[in-house]
C-alpha cells in the first residue's frame, strides 16, 4: 500500500472541515407571547396523584389502562371536550396481542394547521408512575383547560390561530406505539406543524429537550430554540439536551424511547419535554410523594407559553433536516455527511493503488474474493437461521418499535434459543470451512491478495452504507482506517493484534451506548438481538453488518495464519455435500448387493436339495 497517497488523501478532509465551519448558524427563537401562563401546577399535581393513586398499573390493554382512559376522558369532558377515541391492536413483547387506545381532543382554530400537545398516559406496572407519565397526562389536562369552554375552565376570548390537539397515547412504554399511530394517520399528518411531547416531568434532574427520530433526522432548529427559550424563561437558564457525540449517535443508529422519534421519523418537528435522562424512569419508588410541583409547573408553563408562542408568532420551517447543537448554534448535517465521506476517501484511494498494484504484479485477486464469498455464506446462514427463529417466536415478539428496557423481554436471555442458534450456525462453518482449510503453505502473493480482497469488501459495504444512512460510515471508520494498516506491520505481531482489536470500536460504540447512556449494562448484547427479533432493525443495516462480519473473519484468518485462497478446480476434491451423497449411494449399494448374494445362495441350496 502507498502510505504516501494515503497520507495526501487525509488533505481533502479540509475542504468538509471548512464547508462545516461556514454552516454553523444561531437559530432564532419565536417572540414570548404578551399575557403570563394561567398553569395551575397545584391543580396539575393533584391530578398526577389521583391518577397514580386510582390506577397505578397502567400497562396497555389491563384494567387499569380501561380506567385511566375512563378518568381522562371524563377530565376533558369537565373543560368543555368531545375526545375520540381510536382503538388500535399491536403486539407487545412478553404480553401478547393487546387493544390500544388513544384519546384525542381538538381546540378548532382559525386555520387547518395543527398543533399537538401529547402525553402518553400508561406506564409499565413496575410503579405507581406518578412521574412517569402521570405527571405528563395531568400537565395535558391542565394545558387543554385553558383552552376548555366547560365551567370549570376559562373560555378564550377568540379562538387560536392554529388547531390545538391535545393528544393522550396508549403504549408510550411500549415503543411508543400510540404516537407512532397518530403520526401515521394520514388525516393528520401533513396539517401538523409541530408537536410538544410531555413525558416524565416532575422530576428534580433539570429539564431536557429530546431530539432523536426514528431515522437520521432532526426537529427544527427554530421550534427547539423557541422551546428553549421559553423552558429558560422558567428556570433561569438553558434546559438540558444530548451532547455534540451523542447527537451524532442518534443519526448514525438512530434510536429514542420517548414519543417524539416516530412524528420526526415521518418529517413532522417534534419534541419531548422531560426530567429524566435518555431513558425515562422506571422505578418503584415513582410515587406520588415523589413528585416534584415545582418542576412539574415550570415545564407547564413553559409548555403554554411555547404553544402560544408557536400558535402567534411566525410559522416555523416546515417537515425535518438534520444537524447537531453545538452549544446554542446548529452545525448543518449535509456537512458533517461531507465529513464522513471525504473520511472514507484515504480509505478507497489506497485500495484502488493496492488493488492496480496486484494487477501490474499479476496477483490474481479472485481466490480471495472467493474465500470472502464462502465466509460470508456462513454469516448469511447465520442471518437466515436467526430469521427463522424469529418467525417460529424462539425471540420475544412483537411491533418492529423500540422495546422497553425495562421489560422481561430486554432482560431475559434465551440461552436454550442462543445455543440452538450457535449449534447450527457451527454446523454451518464446518460446511464452509471444507474448502478453506489449510492444506498446504500460503504464497506471498496469495497472502497479498487475501488483504486487497477483504478491503475491496469493506469498499464495497462502505459505499452501500452510505447509500442506505450516511452516518452509520461512522462505525465503519475505525475498521477501514486501522486495519488497512495490518499488512505493513507484518513482523510486529502485538501492533497487528492491536490494530485488529481498534477496528471493533465501531461496533462497540453501539453496545456500550446502549449499556451506558441506556442503562442497559451485560443485557446490551441480548437487547440488540431483541430489537432485530421484533424487525426493528433494518433488514439492509443487518446484512452489511454480516458482510463485515465475513471481512473480519478473514482477517482473522490471514492474522492466525489459517488463511488460504479459495482452491482451484482440480485442487477442490468433492465438497461436504456431493461426498455425502455418494456415501449414501455407495452404502445403498452394498446393501442391494448383500441381499442380491443373498438371493442367490439361497437359490443355491434349494436347487442342490
Amino acid at each position: 500500500m502507498s502510505g504516501r497517497l494515503y497520507r495526501a488523501a487525509f488533505l481533502l478532509v479540509l475542504i468538509p472541515v471548512l464547508a462545516l465551519a461556514l454552516t454553523v448558524r444561531r437559530p432564532l427563537a419565536l417572540t414570548p407571547p404578551r399575557l403570563p401562563a394561567t398553569f395551575d401546577q397545584l391543580a396539575a399535581a393533584r391530578s398526577a396523584r389521583e391518577l397514580a393513586t386510582l390506577y397505578p398499573d397502567r400497562t396497555p390493554g389491563s384494567a387499569g389502562a380501561a380506567g385511566a382512559l375512563r378518568w381522562t376522558q371524563a377530565r376533558f369532558g369537565e373543560y368543555g371536550f368531545v375526545p375520540t377515541a381510536d382503538r388500535f391492536s399491536a403486539r407487545l413483547p412478553g404480553l401478547g396481542r393487546r387493544t390500544l387506545v388513544n384519546l384525542v381532543a381538538i381546540a378548532p382554530g382559525r386555520t387547518g394547521q395543527a398543533i399537538v400537545v401529547a402525553a402518553h398516559r400508561d406506564n409499565d406496572g413496575v410503579g405507581p408512575g406518578a412521574n412517569d407519565n402521570a405527571s405528563g397526562t395531568a400537565a395535558l389536562l391542565e394545558l387543554a383547560r385553558s383552552y376548555g369552554s366547560g365551567p370549570t375552565g376559562p373560555a378564550r376570548g377568540e379562538a387560536p390561530a392554529h388547531t390545538i390537539v391535545f393528544l393522550s397515547t396508549d403504549g408510550g412504554t411500549s415503543g411508543s406505539l400510540g404516537a407512532a399511530r397518530f403520526a401515521a394517520d394520514p388525516r393528520w399528518r401533513r396539517r401538523v406543524i409541530a408537536v410538544i411531547n410531555l413525558d416524565t416531568i416532575a422530576g428534580r434532574q433539570g429539564i431536557r429537550i429530546e431530539l432523536s427520530g426514528d431515522r437520521a433526522r432532526s426537529p427544527a432548529p427554530s421550534l427547539v430554540q423557541t422551546a428553549a427559550a421559553r423552558m429558560a424563561e422558567q428556570i433561569g437558564r438553558q434546559p438540558r439536551h444530548t451532547g455534540a457525540f451523542g447527537q451524532l449517535l442518534d443519526l448514525a443508529f438512530p434510536y429514542s424511547l420517548y414519543d417524539q422519534a416516530p412524528f420526526v421519523g415521518r418529517g413532522i418537528p417534534a419534541i419531548t419535554l422531560t426530567t429524566a435522562g435518555v431513558r425515562p424512569a422506571n422505578a418503584f419508588d415513582d410515587t406520588p410523594e415523589r413528585l416534584s410541583v415545582p418542576a412539574l409547573g415550570a415545564v407547564g408553563r413553559g409548555t403554554q407559553q411555547l404553544v402560544e408562542s408557536l400558535d402567534q408568532g411566525l410559522e416555523i420551517a416546515r417537515g425535518t433536516s438534520s444537524y447537531i447543537w453545538l452549544g446554542a448554534r446548529t452545525v448543518k448535517g449535509w456537512a458533517i455527511q461531507l465529513l464522513l465521506v471525504t473520511l472514507l476517501l484515504p480509505f478507497l484511494a489506497a485500495i484502488v493503488d493496492l488493488t492496480a498494484r496486484c494487477r501490474r504484479l499479476r496477483v490474481r485477486l479472485a481466490p480471495s474474493l472467493r474465500a470472502y464469498r464462502s465466509r460470508l455464506g456462513v454469516w448469511l446462514w447465520l442471518g437466515a437461521l436467526f430469521e427463522i427463529f424469529r418467525l417460529v417466536g424462539v425471540w420475544p415478539v412483537g411491533e418492529p418499535r423500540p422495546v422497553d428496557p425495562a421489560s422481561a423481554a430486554a432482560g431475559d436471555w434465551n440461552v436454550l434459543g442462543l445455543v440452538l442458534l450457535g449449534v447450527l450456525g457451527a454446523v454451518g462453518w464446518l460446511v464452509g470451512r471444507e474448502r478453506l482449510r489449510v492444506h498446504r503453505a500460503l504464497l506471498a502473493e496469495e497472502e497479498l491478495a487475501g488483504y486487497a480482497g477483504v478491503f475491496l469488501a469493506l469498499g464495497l459495504i462502505a459505499i452501500l452504507t452510505l447509500a442506505i444512512n450516511p452516518y452509520s460510515v461512522l462505525f465503519l471508520l475505525p475498521s477501514l482506517h486501522t486495519w488497512l494498516w495490518l499488512a505493513q506491520a507484518r513482523d510486529r505481531r502485538l501492533v497487528r493484534a492491536g490494530l485488529l482489536a481498534l477496528g471493533l470500536a465501531g461496533p462497540a460504540v453501539v453496545v456500550v451506548s446502549l449499556a451506558v447512556r441506556f442503562e442497559l449494562g451485560l443485557d446490551a448484547p441480548w437487547y440488540l438481538l431483541v430489537l432485530g427479533g421484533v424487525g426493528r432493525l433494518p433488514l439492509a443495516g443487518i446484512a452489511l453488518t454480516l458482510a463485515w462480519c465475513a471481512a473480519f473473519a478473514q482477517l482473522v484468518a490471514l492474522e492466525t495464519g489459517r488463511y488460504v485462497p479459495y482452491p482451484r478446480q482440480h485442487e477442490r476434491g468433492l465438497g461436504p455435500f456431493r461426498r455425502t451423497l455418494r456415501a449414501a449411494v455407495r452404502a445403498r449399494r452394498r446393501r442391494l448387493g448383500l441381499r442380491v448374494d443373498r438371493s442367490g445362495a439361497t437359490a443355491r441350496r434349494q436347487g442342490r436339495r
